[in-house]
């Protein structure tokens, strides 16, 4: 396929605010696509040239952007900018100086031949690769037509603005093959296990649904996190699931271990990587931990789950959340690891030694995950943690378990179905978390993506910010719709974060995903990206917010970046919580 023709599909999913009618063209895109086609196309799709693990960003800034467009098209400065500030859109504003200055180099070019020019771009590195990225973008830009520069431009910046997730491409691979979603949820429980969008359709080019279902976990391809369902009593967990095996939970961030001993390669070896819930390579993060899983780990190759929590290594108390997040940074990394040292709590096996755990009886999970972790004589200098589990199957003890938890300044107990299996990205009855909180009739924190802001009037003038709207996600239709506008219940410094946050993602138009009342339009729009953890003392019923429902007295608890907008508590999850908030 060359890459005017995929611009044309690019222009049609772009028109169209339709899902299902979006699911359909990109149905037909996939069909006329190769194997080797499908993998770089998807990439492009959603604005990446890889996986979203392997962690490769365009590295452009959109003055760089600009740059390359001036040089392409040889245009000055402060034209170009006259215009793009008209338009407010670097693709179109793009796109009309090309239809006006045409060129003698124009011609198409293939997807792949594209592709590769985006990747060389994306992976340039060292003194001078921001003038290797401009010159590559500047030669696009000069050879293809105006249409395809319009999307050119903007893949570069990460925002395509097509208005679609990665559910609706995997709506789509069923579309493709069967033209209905029948297939979904065959290929999303393998997208679960390996998260490469790219990986999952060139599989079903060459081999079909079957192929997929042969799909097994790898080392060091991460695989999406299982969820916990959520209840407020020992009462209702018991008589859920009956017999449980009950562990602490921790308030840190959860981490994926991926480790390998050995390779017949002979290359540096042991090897360790650490993966967040958003499936971010976080391992240059947590040096303490990498070095713990090489000395306390006993195995070839494993992957297993655990929570990061930071601790005083003087009195053994764990660190507030607030503390121990601030781990999770890009520099003094060596000074913050000695400050705020950290202890992994081991709590699920997931692959050992060419062997799939995912699917076998927790309890076997269970105790193979003791078996392949070393006990430090000093207890204090273990870092990989496998903590104590109790089998339970009464209400009196589990609260018994509760309370010593809450009293160790633990967020509450995980109570586990003895023989659940493990259900990457799903939610489920396998893990039911047990937490609670005194003053509301909410038992737990929502999860939500900023969605934009209002500009702040009076003191919040200095922070350009008076309030900011949360949403949640509408699993069904693929939307995210609105819960809240919050305008209290952050700190100075907070407001400040946010602020920086927000303003790096501003976009001028609305995301098409955002299902938005007129009632609670913002100043700025924000593109999908901050997850936020609210606190609210009651979900109510709304007739302004698109959810239905919205948070009373919502506040700020923490900001999530270890989580990804598709973890952000669904529209389900949170209609469940209004049914049974505390009376």
């Amino acid at each position: 396929m060359f890459f005017s023709e995929l611009s044309k599909y690019f222009e049609k999913i772009e028109k169209n605010s339709s899902r299902l009618e979006i699911t359909r063209i990109l149905a037909d895109l996939f069909k006329s696509l190769s194997a080797q086609e499908i993998a770089k196309v998807v990439y492009l799709l959603q604005g990446r040239v890889g996986p979203a693990y392997e962690g490769i960003d365009f590295g452009m800034a959109e003055r760089t952007i600009i740059k390359s467009a001036m040089s392409a098209l040889n245009i000055d400065r402060s034209y170009f900018e006259k215009e793009f500030k008209k338009s407010g859109d670097l693709g179109t504003t793009v796109e009309s100086f090309k239809k006006l200055y045409t060129s003698f180099e124009e011609k198409d070019m293939e997807v792949l031949v594209v592709f590769d020019f985006f990747y060389r771009l994306a992976t340039a590195t060292g003194n001078g690769s921001q003038d290797v990225k401009t010159s590559l973008l500047a030669q696009l830009i000069r050879q293809l037509d105006s249409l395809s520069s319009r999307y050119l431009v903007r893949l570069p910046t990460g925002i395509i603005r097509l208005g679609f997730s990665d559910m609706t491409i995997l709506d789509a691979y069923s579309w493709m093959l069967v033209e209905d979603k029948s297939l979904r949820p065959t290929i999303e429980t393998a997208y679960h296990v390996r998260p490469d969008l790219g990986f999952i359709g060139k599989t079903l080019k060459e081999k079909g649904i079957e192929g997929l279902k042969k799909i097994e976990p790898t080392v060091f391809t991460p695989i999406i996190m299982m969820k916990a369902e959520r209840m407020s009593s020992a009462k209702e967990i018991i008589k859920q699931i009956g017999k449980c095996l009950v562990e602490p939970k921790f308030d840190g961030f959860r981490l994926q271990v991926h480790y390998l001993r050995s390779d017949p390669k002979g290359t540096d070896l042991p090897k360790v990587k650490l993966f967040s819930r958003s499936l971010e390579d976080v391992t240059y993060m947590y040096p303490d931990i990498v070095e713990g899983v090489k000395k306390e780990v006993k195995a070839e190759e494993l992957i297993i789950e655990g929570e990061a929590i930071g601790y005083n290594p003087k009195t053994g108390e764990f660190l507030p959340f607030q503390e121990t997040v601030q781990r999770k940074r890009k520099y003094e990394i060596t000074e913050k690891a000695i400050e705020v040292p950290l202890k992994l709590f081991a709590f699920e096996l997931l692959y050992l030694n060419g062997k799939n755990f995912i699917k076998l009886p927790f309890i076997e999970r269970r105790k193979a995950l003791e078996e392949v972790t070393l006990k430090n004589k000093d207890i204090s200098k273990q870092i990989i943690v496998v903590d104590h589990q109790e089998e339970v199957n009464n209400e009196e003890r589990l609260e018994e378990i509760f309370d010593k938890a809450i009293a160790k300044k633990l967020e509450g107990v995980i109570a586990k179905k003895i023989d659940g299996i493990y259900q990457p990205g799903a939610r489920g009855w396998n893990w039911i978390k047990y937490k609670r909180s005194y003053s509301s009739k909410i038992n737990d924190t929502i999860d939500c993506l900023v969605m934009g802001y209002d500009f702040g009037k009076g003191k919040r003038t200095d922070f350009g910010m008076g309030a900011f709207l949360v949403g949640v996600r509408d699993e069904k239709n693929d939307k995210f719709v609105t819960v809240a506008k919050i305008g209290t219940g952050l700190t100075d410094v907070e407001w400040r974060e946010l602020k920086i946050k927000s303003s790096e993602l501003r976009i001028k138009n609305k995301p098409k995903n955002y299902l938005v009342d007129k009632m609670a339009e913002c100043d700025v729009w924000v593109t999908p990206k901050i997850v936020v953890e609210i606190k609210a003392d009651e979900i109510t019923k709304s007739p302004t917010h698109t959810a239905g429902l919205a948070l009373r007295f919502p506040r700020l608890e923490h900001f999530r970046d270890d989580k990804n907008p598709h973890e952000v508590t669904s529209l389900g999850e949170l209609e469940k919580m209004h049914q049974t908030q505390t009376k």
